[in-house]
């Protein structure tokens, strides 16, 4: 007995009345051939299969897509990224190249808090030389038009002092702090780590920039619609001079 003739489906048009007509190829011969279709089970799952691949086709998600259908939506989209694009997006949350590497290779990722675990982990790992240039990557916020012209001042000059005795900017998380409560925690968080040693502070550094990160993960995945809401932080990263900060 002879090998069992190879089929395959011939492309569907792109439109769903040619989604009815699909013809049988026989690779063994040139010419057309009249065969039996499938079971009916079989053709309708190759038919959804076809149609999933052609809206897929056309769709062609990205990471910066506008249209947002939710939280899982948003981490397959981030999964499937070309690489090169999931670590730039990365390296707007945290500004070491080897971190937003290490993210970017892991994927996929099952859900949001594998992503936040892997974050950690990589921020945890980060070398000497990786923490300073996630920290030189870190600036201190520019708009402070939501505070008074007196604690503008102040502000600017903590923040000067600051950036003079450890060299990088002040990095602190201000999620769960009320927005009328933040401006003092940034002025009372300075003037207390600036006491701190310079290898104590750059330890609180990294602990501050870890959960800053986190917030910056939650606010890619989540798309424009939560960022500013949801991320509440006084230092901006230079990589993506727009990430979300709250302006104190």
């Amino acid at each position: 007995m002879g090998a069992h003739p190879h089929f395959h489906f011939a492309p569907l048009a792109h439109n769903h009345r040619a989604l009815s007509h699909v013809c049988l190829y026989d690779h063994h011969h040139d010419a057309l051939h009249r065969r039996p279709f499938p079971p009916l089970p079989v053709l309708r799952s190759y038919v959804c299969r076809q149609a999933v691949r052609l809206q897929a086709a056309f769709e062609e998600p990205t990471l910066s897509s506008a249209s947002h259908a939710g939280p899982r939506d948003d981490l397959h989209r981030f999964n499937t990224a070309p690489a090169r694009d999931a670590e730039a997006a990365l390296l707007t949350c945290c500004g070491n190249r080897r971190w937003a590497q290490r993210l970017a290779a892991h994927r996929p990722y099952p859900d949001l808090d594998a992503l936040f675990a892997a974050a950690d982990e990589a921020s945890y790992d980060l070398s000497h030389a990786d923490l300073t240039e996630a920290l030189a990557a870190e600036s201190s916020p520019g708009h402070l038009h939501s505070a008074p012209p007196a604690a503008r001042t102040a502000l600017r000059a903590a923040h000067a002092a600051y950036e003079s005795s450890f060299g990088h900017a002040f990095v602190i998380s201000l999620d769960g702090y009320a927005p009328e409560e933040r401006l003092d925690q940034v002025l009372s968080g300075i003037r207390t780590r600036l006491s701190h040693d310079p290898d104590h502070e750059r330890a609180v550094s990294a602990d501050e920039l870890r959960r800053v990160v986190r917030s910056r993960i939650a606010a890619l995945i989540a798309g424009p619609r939560e960022s500013s809401e949801k991320v509440h932080t006084v230092s901006n990263n230079s990589a993506c001079p727009d990430s979300p900060s709250v302006a104190v």
